[in-house]
């Protein structure tokens, strides 16, 4: 080209073209596929460069709250407890509850507004709320919604209630740095999963904590997952009408009842 020739340019496309056909054909010939040189990345949003332009990545987020909360063991009971592992064969077809729902229908409408919850997540503020007996799947279903939103790149935060409301005490008697980054996260992330609400203490300042969290978040617009053995008019009575009307008008209510699974597992695997 700098010697003028015009025709130089097209020659090289001709060229590159036929290496790349070389290439492609001693790549086939060695067993691998045609992209195998292809650089592959763990978030293709980001590239593994951690940010899209000057904010954080999804999975950078997620990467500092799966260091924080240690929730690495979490990932590996997703593999077990997802969608595609959820039976309905422990629900019966003969047990109701007061709304004459069968213990399988109350299943089934939950699992079909679970799937709905994760597929209008981006565009739908919504928050659930799954109670019931001990051992009918509330917290299987909680890591079925948790497992389809990490994988769609959301940033998810799982809590023991108890775990949760120590944290919650660290931050405000401790000025630890960690205390602090962690509380943040709680109000910041996608969405929050509080298991077992009700087996915590309850005190006043629990409540208090509980009724700041459920606020902040709901101003945020950013949805929270609530699992508890309580009863409704319990939680009214244990965290204060205040509380119990804030879950109420924010919070699609789920119930689930029938046998205990876990002891359901035990007798089939006996």
């Amino acid at each position: 080209v700098l010697g003028g020739d015009t025709k130089a340019r097209e020659h090289l496309k001709e060229d590159l073209a036929d290496l790349k056909e070389q290439k492609l054909t001693l790549l086939k010939a060695a067993g691998y596929p045609a992209d195998y040189m292809e650089l592959r990345y763990d978030c293709p949003d980001c590239q593994d460069t951690g940010y899209i332009g000057q904010k954080r990545c999804h999975c950078l987020k997620q990467a500092a709250i799966d260091l924080v909360y240690t929730q690495s063991n979490l990932q590996g009971i997703l593999e077990k407890e997802n969608f595609d592992t959820f039976s309905y064969d422990y629900y019966a077809d003969d047990i109701y509850d007061n709304t004459q729902l069968s213990s399988l229908e109350a299943a089934r409408n939950a699992v079909v507004q679970c799937h709905r919850f994760v597929d209008t997540f981006d565009d739908t503020f919504e928050n659930l709320l799954l109670f019931g007996d001990t051992g009918v799947g509330k917290t299987f279903l909680s890591n079925c919604v948790a497992k389809e939103l990490l994988d769609t790149g959301h940033s998810v935060i799982y809590f023991s209630a108890h775990h949760l409301f120590e944290l919650l005490a660290q931050k405000t008697f401790t000025r630890e740095p960690q205390a602090a980054e962690s509380y943040r996260n709680i109000f910041d992330c996608d969405l929050l999963i509080i298991d077992d609400l009700g087996t915590e203490l309850t005190n006043t300042f629990t409540t208090s904590q509980f009724f700041v969290c459920l606020n902040e978040r709901i101003r945020k617009q950013k949805s929270a997952l609530i699992s508890t053995n309580l009863e409704l008019f319990d939680i009214a009575s244990i965290y204060s009408e205040r509380i119990f009307s804030r879950i109420s008008n924010s919070f699609i209510i789920l119930h689930l009842f029938g046998n205990d699974i876990r002891i359901c597992k035990k007798l089939t695997e006996k």
